[in-house]
């Protein structure tokens, strides 16, 4: 019965074509998208609130039914949080009602809302008195310049942000379009807000999408990139809107205080307002190392060599002790005494010639820090990876001699100590801005940390219909191959009925193995790690994770910001086809071509002549511009107006007849429907198989 009423509303919804929303199954794939048709309907808003009154109607029954098996504490949560949620869903109703009013607005009447609402600001109203009228402006300008219209819920998300709340929202339920509300309302003021991210790619990929909301709303947008030179990072930090990762942030947040003169500063000197996406992993994984500038001293780098040939033949649980889960070692009394002897010292905590940090931390690189795990050599030097994203960090380093220990262990050359010259931890600089919120898809195990550390209190966001994914208990086993063999056997198993199948695994190094034993047996897949060729291809990658029979290995999986969509998803393979023409035409070398078969099919010749043209003209336009660009830096200048010049393509917003940008938007869409035509049928069999399962 369930099934038939949503496919029902799905048929009202997109007028009678069931392209979008064809099955239950396959409302999952994309919770926040509207059919793309000319302009908004009365019809398709009606049909989306009947499909919210629905979809809560399910979840407060099984909130009902659940509530009594509780304990009292879940229990009192629950109930506070449907009290929130209860206040919140009043005022979307109100919302709502003004959808009418602000969809018969003209593109420049509707944009003028901006000036009107600073002005009414000015004049002495809050923020709050403008929420929902703001709010309607906001879904409008959404839907005119993305195709997507925000969900009852999705607006309630955005009043937890605005309220300066943690939203925990669960995956797939458009976190990145719910932020657009609370981010614009506060934004007017033109004091900033700011939207924090986990990586340089979702940056990036949500100021060329999200930024067009606000661009057609007349905010001004701004990038920061790790790239970036201190002009564009004071620029971008003066817009209207910033997206920006937690550790640029952070790190700028330093330089600004090392600062001797006014033009080196980039940061406003308010900071007045955050999103952090991602919030668990920022603001509680990564908060356990503070940010540090360092700077070299004269230390002494020959005694990292002797220490590390020591720590080579002392044995563990003899000479010394290794404490894994404080991540340090300890000298046993015959450890320090064969080390006094070996190194020919009479102590080694004299403090005139002082050997025992040395030798800890040679023991710490020997048993603590593992490559293809902790690091990778690359290039003649030792590179951290990231044990939250799987991504290297470039130009980081441990501290206290440590990264000296690894370099000797790997027999690399020793650079020189470093000291802190300046440090903050996140909790610190995130509890400066004047209101801070946050977005997760798992913040309630750390409900408690968030409202003690950083006055975030968590409210649940229900989702738009009810969760259609089956999670499946943990298995546990007594060895590594037990477990391995396990995780093979399911994955061969699972293969032969067609499911996409994602396996995520903790480290480089368990990736390779796996991807070793699928190659062993034939199985073509494909490994997404923090190795540098392999992270190059990583939206390649990710795009068609969800494609018939597909194996991807991947270390890591949180925060990877491309769509996987079941059969595959079109839209970015066209982007990534125009991406590869454009640059080509360019003379571009910083973009790497997919690797052959990643396309569904070839491309119509008329498809294909819209493609060719459009990259002639892009080509042509940076010609022109070159002239004026310096010689430094200008491969990424290119690349980054290659970039917007596809988000404009990609989106919906208001482009000039016959200019580059319609140009290459006639192409994208060319393109994107013989992909889409292509995977239909696959995303069917995909769909009828049981979907991607997760290992």
């Amino acid at each position: 019965l369930l099934s038939r009423m949503l496919a029902a509303l799905a048929s009202l919804l997109v007028g009678g074509s069931t392209a979008y929303l064809p099955l239950a199954p396959a409302v999952r794939v994309c919770t926040h998208q509207r059919p793309a048709v000319a302009s908004p309907t009365r019809t398709a808003s009606a049909a989306m609130g009947v499909l919210d009154q629905v979809s809560e109607a399910i979840r407060g029954g099984g909130e009902q039914a659940s509530d009594s098996k509780s304990d009292p504490k879940t229990a009192a949560f629950t109930a506070a949080n449907d009290r929130t949620v209860m206040a919140y869903t009043e005022r979307v109703a109100r919302i709502n009602e003004l959808e009418d009013e602000i969809e018969a607005l003209e593109d420049e009447a509707l944009a003028a809302k901006t000036a009107e609402f600073r002005k009414r600001l000015a004049a002495g109203e809050t923020e709050e008195e403008l929420l929902e009228e703001a709010f309607a402006v906001v879904r409008e300008a959404a839907w005119r310049t993305l195709d997507l219209r925000h969900y009852d819920v999705q607006l309630v998300g955005a009043m937890a942000l605005n309220d300066g709340k943690l939203a925990q929202m669960g995956t797939g339920e458009g976190k990145t379009l719910v932020a657009t509300g609370a981010v614009y309302l506060n934004a007017l003021r033109g004091k900033g807000a700011m939207v924090v991210t986990v990586n340089d790619y979702l940056a990036r990929r949500d100021a060329e999408g999200m930024g067009q909301v606000y661009a057609f709303l007349g905010l001004s947008v701004g990038l920061v990139q790790s790239g970036s030179d201190t002009a564009a990072r004071r620029e971008a930090y003066s817009s209207d809107v910033t997206y920006v990762t937690n550790s640029e942030l952070g790190f700028d947040y330093l330089r600004d205080n090392l600062a001797v003169t006014a033009e080196e500063v980039v940061l406003r000197r308010e900071l007045n307002y955050c999103v952090v996406d991602e919030g668990d992993s920022v603001l509680i994984d990564e908060a356990r190392v503070p940010l540090i500038i360092s700077g070299k001293t004269e230390a002494p780098v020959d005694k990292f060599g002797a220490a590390s040939k020591l720590a080579a033949v002392l044995e563990r649980g003899i000479h010394y002790d290794v404490f894994e889960k404080e991540q340090t070692v300890s000298l046993t009394d015959k450890g320090t005494r064969d080390c006094e002897k070996a190194l020919a010292v009479g102590d080694l905590y004299e403090p005139t010639n002082p050997w025992a940090s040395y030798v800890s931390n040679a023991l710490k690189a020997k048993e603590l820090f593992v490559k293809e795990r902790s690091y990778l050599v690359q290039g003649g030097e030792a590179v951290i990876i990231d044990e939250f994203s799987g991504r290297v960090m470039e130009g980081r380093r441990w501290g206290d001699g440590l990264h000296q220990a690894v370099e000797a262990k790997e027999g690399l050359t020793v650079q020189p100590e470093t000291e802190v010259v300046a440090s903050v931890t996140y909790q610190s600089l995130f509890r400066r801005f004047r209101k801070l919120s946050s977005m997760s898809g798992t913040a309630l195990s750390e409900a408690e940390e968030f409202a003690t550390i950083y006055g975030l209190d968590v409210t649940d966001v229900p989702p738009v219909l009810p969760s259609l994914r089956s999670d499946i208990p943990d298995s546990v086993f007594k060895t590594t191959r037990g477990k391995s063999n396990a995780a093979l056997a399911e994955l061969l198993s699972l293969r032969r009925s067609g499911r996409p199948i994602l396996v995520g695994t903790t480290s480089v190094e368990a990736s390779q193995v796996f991807s070793d034993k699928l190659t062993e047996l034939g199985v073509k897949h494909e490994v997404l790690s923090a190795a540098p060729e392999a992270a190059q291809r990583e939206a390649e990658v990710v795009a068609q994770a969800g494609r018939e029979g597909s194996v991807t290995i991947s270390t890591n999986m949180a925060g990877r910001g491309t769509d996987i969509l079941l059969g595959g998803n079109p839209a970015f393979m066209a982007r990534l086809h125009l991406r590869t023409a454009f640059a080509a035409a360019a003379g571009l070398s910083g973009v790497t071509p997919p690797r052959d078969g990643f396309f569904p099919r070839a491309v119509s010749e008329e498809a294909e002549a819209a493609v060719g043209r459009a990259a002639a003209r892009f080509a042509q336009s940076r010609a022109a511009a070159a002239a004026d660009d310096d010689a430094e830096g200008h491969e990424r200048a290119e690349l980054a107006a290659l970039d917007e010049l596809l988000a404009v393509a990609a989106s919906s917003a208001a482009v000039f007849e016959e200019s580059v940008e319609d140009e290459a938007r006639e192409a994208l869409e060319a393109v994107g429907e013989e992909f889409a035509e292509e995977l239909a049928p696959e995303k069917e069999r995909v769909l009828q198989a049981g979907g991607l399962h997760v290992i």
